[in-house]
């Protein structure tokens, strides 16, 4: 289709699919730039309705509640990469999509974005797919032990996965894990995990976020913090990677990519595990130390608007808060802490329910 004028007014409404945190964060950013938000999710108990007053409860496989919400946005967007393909392709048709319908296929499917990472030159961990016990036994011969066997789809905070640390474990990991195929990858030795986020905009500018270290409990973030406190030939390094993503992909908006640093012959490198078509978590960072957040950053590249300036004018961590930890605001605050929550009302262990950025002053 072709697209109506690249640059949206201030007053253009902008389709989210997706209630959770991040469809209500992006909400607010685009609030602040003067758009309308219509928010599309299944869940009426969703976090984002409480921004917008525009919304559509509906399964992502009606298409008539699909139809009726792209007649009342100007583009659609989505807060997760698990939006079913058919929805995508169908509302591309419609309006424009950003990011487009390739990220998603990419990012969805491990297999097509190892394939992808592959195809680019891009370091990844190696891997192997399979369909049978016969390909496990053999990716095992080859990638050796431990190796990690993951589900193609759905995977997210550990879930989707089991590490297998001896070859007794392979048959009963691979009746576990469905569907079928899945992907075998070779565990690898890291140092630690950093994450870029970055924007290509609709011009084809891209910018990106200086790199977080993420530290993982119980397999979900605990915490990201920037500096990342590695080599400044690294920090070049992982952003250009993420650089060469987004043009690959032809991306319009902000993308996460998740990294490990691995030694070798003493000078360290980089791996990618995984990219995210979308705001990320480890990003949350840059709302208390950047004068353009990644939210905003979002809305800006879809909006077909210049990105703004994502340099980082603080040190900052932030710390997830997850299940009951939320209960420890406001009173663990302190001045050089910025909270936000999620005004979900259930809490529940593992559940994420919002976030605090505290800003690291130089002894």
């Amino acid at each position: 289709m072709s697209e109506k004028p690249a640059i949206l007014p201030s007053g253009a409404t902008i389709g989210i699919l997706g209630g959770g945190q991040l469809g209500r964060m992006l909400a607010l950013a685009a609030a602040r730039l003067g758009f309308r938000s219509h928010i599309y999710c299944p869940d009426p108990h969703s976090p984002a309705f409480e921004v917008t007053p525009h919304r559509t409860v509906a399964a992502y496989d009606d298409m008539a509640a699909l139809r009726s919400f792209a007649a009342a946005v100007d583009v659609v967007t989505y807060e997760f990469e698990n939006v079913p393909a058919t929805t995508a392709e169908m509302l591309a048709r419609l309006k424009p999509l950003r990011p487009g319908a390739k990220a998603l296929a990419v990012s969805q499917d491990r297999l097509a974005e190892k394939g992808f990472l592959s195809s680019k030159n891009i370091p990844a961990a190696p891997y192997r797919a399979v369909h049978g016990l016969a390909d496990l036994e053999a990716g095992l011969g080859e990638l050796g032990l431990p190796a990690v066997l993951k589900t193609t789809r759905l995977g997210y905070d550990g879930k989707g996965q089991r590490v297998l640390r001896v070859a007794g474990e392979a048959e009963a990991a691979l009746a576990a894990l469905q569907p079928h195929p899945l992907v075998l990858e070779a565990f690898v030795p890291f140092e630690k995990e950093i994450s870029v986020v970055v924007a290509r905009g609709l011009d084809g500018a891209v910018r990106a976020f200086d790199p977080a270290w993420n530290v993982h409990r119980d397999h979900i973030l605990h915490t990201s913090t920037v500096p990342a406190g590695i080599a400044p030939a690294l920090e070049r390094q992982a952003g250009m990677i993420a650089k060469a993503i987004v043009i690959a992909l032809d991306y319009v908006g902000v993308l996460g990519v998740e990294f490990f640093v691995v030694g070798g012959e003493g000078k360290p490198g980089l791996l990618v595990n995984e990219i995210a078509p979308r705001v990320h978590n480890s990003g949350h960072w840059t709302e208390a130390a950047c004068l353009t957040d990644q939210f905003e950053q979002h809305i800006r590249a879809i909006a077909g608007w210049p990105l703004g300036d994502p340099r980082r004018h603080a040190d900052v961590v932030m710390k997830n808060l997850i299940g009951a930890e939320v209960e420890t605001v406001p009173s663990a605050l302190d001045g050089e802490s910025q909270p936000h929550l999620y005004g979900k009302t259930e809490i529940r262990p593992g559940r994420k329910m919002g976030h605090v950025n505290t800003i690291l002053r130089q002894e």
